[in-house]
C-alpha cells in the first residue's frame, strides 16, 4: 500500500453505523477544519451522561472524533462505560474523576483546569464538578468511530463486561504518580496542568525538524493505542507545513496565531484558521497543514493522534510529507509578516531563500 493510498475511515453509501449511533444520542455535532473556541461552543442535555454535550468530528474522518461534556455546578456525569478509548482534557472547572473496574475498588483523580487523564479501557468512571457555581467543560478525544463502525454493536460496546486487567488493576498509586521520563516520551496516567508541565527544548536551529526550535513532549497514557503529545513553540515563528493521515485533533492551550490548511497542488484554496486559548483544528487525510504564532507570547498546544504520534525527520529534505521553508509558497511568508505586525509578534523568521520553482 503506498502512503497515498492509506486508508481514511469507513466509506458507505449511506450513514456509517456511528453515525445512526450518534444521531440517537440527540446532541449537536460539529463538522468541518476546526471550531473557534470549545468554551463557547453550544451543548445541549445528553441523557447518556446526565449532563450536556456535543460531538466534534473534524477532518471529514472516523478513526476519532470529540466528545464535549458541560457538568453543571455541583453536578455529577452519570456513571460512563465503554469500549473506546478516551483522552480528557479539563477546559475550565476544578472536580474530580471515580474509576473503577467492576466489583473492583475505587480510585479518585482530582482535576483543574488544564489536567490530562484516561479512564482506562472498559472502566466505570463518574465526574463530579466540585464547584457549586459555575460549570466544568471537559473534553474527550475518544476512539467511539472506529470502535463502533468495527463492531456494529452498541449494546456490546456500552456494556461489555470484560476487565481488560493487563491495563489497569487499580494499582497503588495509579493517578497519583507524576510518571517518568522514557525513551518514547513521558509514562504517566495523571498531568495535573499541561499549561504548566516542563517541555523538553528542541534544537536550536529554528530550520531543524519541523521547524520554528520550541519544546515538546509525548504522552504514554494509561497503556492506550492513542498518543498524544505537546509542542510550544516561540512568538514570531511558524512551522513548516507537514501532512499525515487523519486522525490529529490538535487544541490551542495557549497563544494567538493562526494555521493554515490545504492539499497538495490546491495551494489557492487554502483554509484559514486563527486559533487562541480553546480553539480546535485538525487536518484531513494527507492534508497539509502549517502553524503560525504571530502575538506576543509563545504557543502551546495538544494533539490527539489515533494511533502513534507521527515522526519527523531532522534531516533537510528528508521528509517528503514536509515542505522546507525554501521550498514554499512565498505567500506564505507575506501573510506570515502581516499577521506578526497587526498582532505584536516581531517577525523572527528571516524570509526563506527560496528554491527555484517550476
Amino acid at each position: 500500500m503506498t502512503e497515498d493510498a492509506q486508508p481514511q475511515g469507513p466509506r458507505s453509501s449511506g450513514p456509517t453505523y456511528y453515525q445512526q449511533w450518534q444521531a440517537g444520542e440527540g446532541i449537536p455535532s460539529y463538522t468541518g477544519s476546526y471550531v473557534e473556541s470549545l468554551y463557547t461552543l453550544e451543548v445541549a442535555p445528553w441523557p447518556r451522561t446526565g449532563q450536556k454535550g456535543a460531538f466534534v468530528n473534524l477532518a471529514a474522518q472516523e478513526l476519532d472524533d470529540g466528545q464535549l461534556l458541560e457538568i453543571a455546578p455541583g453536578g455529577e456525569t452519570e456513571v460512563l462505560h465503554h469500549l473506546y478509548e478516551a483522552l480528557v482534557y479539563v477546559l475550565d472547572g476544578r472536580g474530580a474523576t471515580t474509576i473503577w473496574q467492576k466489583d473492583g475498588p475505587k480510585q479518585t483523580v482530582e482535576w483543574q483546569r488544564g489536567s490530562l487523564f484516561s479512564p482506562p479501557l472498559n472502566t466505570y468512571y463518574q465526574h463530579f464538578n466540585l464547584d457549586g457555581e459555575k460549570p466544568a467543560r471537559l473534553y474527550a478525544a475518544t476512539t467511539a468511530p472506529a470502535t463502533l463502525n468495527l463492531l456494529r454493536d452498541s449494546t456490546f460496546v456500552f456494556d461489555a463486561p470484560y476487565v481488560f486487567s493487563n491495563r489497569y488493576n487499580a494499582e497503588d498509586g495509579y493517578f497519583s504518580n507524576p510518571g517518568e521520563q522514557t525513551a518514547h516520551g513521558w509514562k504517566t496516567n495523571f498531568v495535573p496542568d499541561l499549561r504548566a508541565f516542563q517541555l523538553t527544548p528542541r534544537s536550536a536551529d529554528v530550520n531543524s525538524g519541523r521547524g520554528a526550535g520550541g519544546s515538546g513532549m509525548g504522552f504514554l497514557m494509561s497503556d492506550n493505542a492513542c498518543s498524544v503529545h505537546i509542542s510550544e513553540f516561540p512568538p514570531g515563528t511558524y512551522k513548516k507545513a507537514h501532512r499525515h493521515g487523519a486522525g490529529a485533533h490538535v487544541i490551542i492551550l495557549g497563544g494567538e496565531g493562526y494555521s493554515m490548511l490545504h492539499f497538495e497542488g490546491k495551494e489557492d484554496e487554502r483554509i484559514k484558521a486563527d486559533w487562541k486559548d480553546g480553539s480546535i483544528f485538525s487536518p484531513q487525510h494527507w492534508e497539509y497543514h502549517q502553524h503560525f504564532n504571530t502575538g506576543p507570547t509563545p504557543a502551546r498546544y495538544l494533539a490527539c493522534t489515533f494511533g502513534r504520534a507521527v515522526v519527523v525527520s531532522q534531516n533537510a529534505h528528508a521528509d517528503t510529507n514536509q515542505i522546507e521553508y525554501p521550498d514554499e509558497d512565498p505567500a506564505v511568508y507575506e501573510l506570515y509578516e502581516a499577521e506578526c505586525l497587526k498582532r505584536g509578534a516581531e517577525i523572527v523568521l528571516p524570509r526563506p531563500a527560496y528554491a527555484a520553482r517550476t
